[in-house]
């Protein structure tokens, strides 16, 4: 069909696996926010404000709902988190954390993932993560942000603003949710970037780019399965190589 038609497809898998990075993080903070109170957002207003944050940046209604669901079964003890461990290729330790209701189905699936892309499961790694609240924003200066925590009387462990002019806060995960409503509160209409609890690697593994194309394929492969919730790795690769 010629390169034109080779070009705007590769066009079009770009925009869509942006669309399907951006739509993973609504999930998360949707599910996070969910499962931190009631999975109600009628009854949970730190959930009602990311939802409606959510649908501004266009977010399908499906992926709210299932990212509520996700956290109604782990409410109702219907699901249950399940965290499996090991190395992917080119030793990155990698922390893949599920929610399930069927053990041996989402074992047997991550495992054919690692497998697939020469990595092993079962390798206890999580020592060289450290879980933390994290949070990024262009809306409000670091001086402003700084104010707003003071005067609620809450502590971080890191602020500063990148080349990119957003603020990052890192604190402690038990500070999550007052952070982010003394940021609210600050700037009621506040679009977070990043607004999560993650688990953060200590130290980073360079990949050359045999490995590099392994692990990506690892991954899309865990990425395709519905119980995968989260992936943690410290592979040196931006989030749009990740793509």
């Amino acid at each position: 069909m010629g390169r034109a038609h080779e070009v705007r497809a590769a066009s079009m898998a770009k925009t869509a696996a942006m669309k399907s990075s951006k739509y993973a993080k609504w999930g998360k903070e949707i599910f996070q926010a969910a499962k931190a109170g009631v999975p109600d957002p009628e009854m949970n207003q730190s959930l009602k404000r990311t939802i409606e944050r959510a649908k501004k940046d266009q977010c399908p209604a499906d992926v709210i709902k299932r990212a509520i669901a996700k956290a109604q079964g782990v409410a109702s003890g219907a699901s249950k988190e399940k965290v499996y461990e090991g190395y992917g290729p080119g030793n990155v330790a990698i922390i893949v954390e599920c929610l399930t209701d069927n053990d041996n189905r989402t074992f047997t699936e991550v495992r054919t993932a690692f497998n697939k892309t020469g990595g092993t499961i079962g390798t206890a790694v999580s020592y060289m993560f450290s879980r933390k609240a994290q949070f990024s924003f262009d809306g409000m200066s670091e001086d402003e942000a700084m104010e707003a925590l003071m005067n609620a009387e809450l502590d971080f462990e890191d602020m500063n603003t990148d080349e990119d002019g957003f603020v990052n806060i890192t604190a402690n995960p038990s500070d999550f949710e007052a952070i982010k409503a003394a940021l609210e509160a600050a700037k009621p209409d506040l679009e977070f970037d990043t607004c999560s609890v993650d688990l953060v690697p200590s130290t980073y593994v360079d990949l050359d780019e045999d490995h590099e194309a392994k692990f990506k394929r690892l991954l899309g492969l865990l990425r395709e399965y519905d119980d995968v919730s989260e992936i943690y790795h410290n592979a040196n690769i931006s989030e749009d190589e990740e793509e």
